[in-house]
């Protein structure tokens, strides 16, 4: 049984990893109505570089921004009616990396579960599709929205949040700023 401890807890550890290497949007669980800071994380699995991640957003959600990604551009992908319905990211994932791809939607205002399709192209021109069901090998990623409880702050706590955390900066920055005061020295 001892010379098989090592193994066991190697194994332990390798399970983790490699259930989470896939292209997953987070958070997986969000308020019905919120303003939701979703951020795509993918992997690179392969020898070759990632050049470029697809995501098609869910039609219930609404995506309304996009945060900048050094080294990524994004270019979002609209219907005839100008609504953004996908995302395009290009640059360059090395192997063993992974990038986060930030960006804001609003949630349905009932329950439902919102499915996230991913693309994922190489370099070598090799793509890997992340639609597939809960227990495939290339599983898309799900988000379930709630209305079990009430929205902080309507559903725009996240973004209040967001600019509360602004103002302080910019409160920082100003002191920081500010001339120095004339100096008084005490003498002892």
């Amino acid at each position: 049984m001892d010379r098989f401890g090592p193994l066991a807890l190697l194994a332990l550890l390798l399970c983790p990893a490699v259930a989470a290497a896939h292209a997953v949007v987070y958070p997986k669980t969000s308020a019905a109505g919120a303003y939701e800071r979703y951020v795509l994380r993918v992997p690179n699995e392969k020898d070759t570089p990632t050049t470029r991640i697809e995501i098609r957003f869910p039609d219930a959600a609404r995506v309304i921004s996009f945060a900048d990604v050094p080294g990524w551009e994004v270019q979002p992908v609209l219907d005839s009616a100008k609504r953004i319905v996908g995302a395009v990211w290009t640059g360059t994932l090395p192997p063993e990396r992974f990038v986060e791809l930030p960006f804001i939607a609003v949630n349905p205002k009932s329950s439902t579960q919102l499915v996230w399709p991913v693309f994922q192209s190489y370099a070598s021109g090799e793509r890997v599709e992340w639609t597939g069901g809960a227990d495939a090998k290339t599983p898309a990623s799900t988000t379930g929205v709630d209305t079990s409880g009430p929205s902080p702050l309507g559903g725009h706590g996240p973004m209040l949040t967001a600019l509360a955390a602004l103002a302080l900066a910019l409160i920082a920055l100003g002191l920081s700023l500010r001339p120095a005061g004339p100096r008084v020295s005490v003498r002892r």
